[in-house]
């Protein structure tokens, strides 16, 4: 197979469509004598076309974007060649011609695709996976089959037709349709892209339909508590059970950086002694399965000590008796209302919370903070120092003391 000769040219040929000062530009593949004519869907003026070099003549802008699409067809031929070649498939003509075109012998599906990648995906939850990831590309599975009906008003199409045009398509219908955030759109496309890039890596697909498509998300300041309105939601008495038992369990985050997942799995048995003979919290991020060793603030060990004959805490062996997200966020706006907060309470902000007003704030290095967090590198906690103003005033009123010196 890799002894086969192989030669590629591009011609022009009149077609029945072509007006006569115009023709088409053809590509001839040919592989051991056999050749095969694909055409380019580009034309040319004759006295413009150089046959010897198989491109445009002149250096006018029209002249460079048809050669460089050229190149770029070119190109494609010869990665289809590759294919076949990958593949232990015979290189001919014939077969070049059919994997430029999309006429494979297998013809997938994208969807077909995806739902075979999310069935494996589904077996590896707890091997690797966590359900949350499993959630999110299911989702990603149904937006995209939303949007296939939408622009083809089809249930599915095969993979050749993914192109650029598809990319910016499904961004636009994101954005719009479905009212995405910039964030949540590029987080969609992201899970589409593992599809597309698996599609490529097995030859199914030639060129990379993301290829220079730009997908950044945009920055996005989090809110935190202050530590004015900590001590108001610490101190603040409440007569209904429920909302004071959310409180507790939404202090208990912010001074333990926990996620909401992780507060509701933890068990008794993972408070342990510590190097320093004080409790710690020796668990794992459900998100990311990275491994957690948390000291225990003198807060959060209160916490611990009012729940711990809590009959679902006894029941279950959990440390703490959290319901499910929903409802506490639901509640944590009771208690925003009632302690004059002004800002979207929600469980996710005791996290960062955590991360600003209670350890950096106060001087804890931001690589001990990133490893309590559980961040897997240091570039995923330097946004929380970005938004601490109070940080930047004590260094700041520092900086004038040695000045004034």
């Amino acid at each position: 197979m890799l002894d086969k000769s192989f030669g590629l040219m591009f011609f022009l040929k009149t077609t029945k469509n072509s007006k006569k000062s115009e023709k088409y530009i053809y590509a001839r593949v040919t592989v051991d004598g056999d050749s095969r004519e694909i055409s380019t869907k580009r034309v040319c003026e004759a006295h413009k076309w150089n046959q010897g070099q198989g491109r445009a003549m002149g250096n006018k802008e029209d002249v460079r974007q048809l050669n460089a699409f050229l190149d770029s067809f070119q190109m494609k031929i010869l990665q289809a060649k590759i294919v076949l070649m990958e593949n232990n498939k015979d290189v001919t003509a014939e077969n070049i011609k059919n994997v430029l075109l999309g006429k494979t012998e297998d013809r997938k599906q994208i969807l077909e695709v995806f739902q075979a990648h999310n069935e494996q995906l589904e077996a590896l939850v707890g091997k690797g996976f966590a359900a949350g990831t499993l959630q999110r590309y299911r989702t990603s599975l149904d937006h995209t089959r939303s949007f296939i009906q939408w622009k083809f008003q089809k249930d599915d199409i095969e993979i050749h037709q993914l192109n650029y045009e598809f990319i910016s398509d499904y961004e636009f219908w994101l954005k719009t349709v479905r009212n995405c955030s910039h964030n949540t759109t590029v987080k969609y496309l992201s899970n589409f892209k593992k599809i597309v890039l698996s599609c490529v890596k097995k030859g199914w697909l030639i060129r990379d339909p993301f290829l220079g498509y730009k997908m950044v998300k945009k920055e996005v300041v989090r809110e935190v508590l202050s530590n004015e309105e900590l001590n108001s939601i610490r101190k603040k008495e409440f007569s209904i059970e429920r909302l004071s038992q959310v409180r507790d369990i939404f202090l208990f985050c912010c001074y333990t950086g926990l996620a909401y997942i992780d507060v509701k799995n933890l068990k008794k048995e993972q408070i342990k002694l510590g190097i320093d003979g004080e409790q710690w919290i020796f668990t794992q991020r459900q998100k990311t399965e990275t491994p957690t060793r948390l000291p225990l603030l003198p807060q959060a060990m209160s916490i611990i000590q009012k729940y711990k004959n809590h009959p679902y805490c006894e029941n279950k062996g959990y440390l703490l008796p959290v319901l499910s997200n929903q409802k506490m966020n639901s509640y944590l706006k009771e208690i925003a209302d009632v302690c004059g907060i002004n800002k979207p309470l929600t469980f996710h902000i005791a996290r960062h919370t955590f991360a600003t007003t209670v350890t950096l704030g106060n001087g804890v290095p931001i690589e001990t903070v990133s490893k309590m967090l559980g961040h897997k590198s240091l570039k995923q906690t330097q946004h929380y120092a970005k938004i601490l103003d109070i940080k930047i005033s004590k260094d700041m009123e520092k900086l004038r003391i040695v000045l004034k010196g």
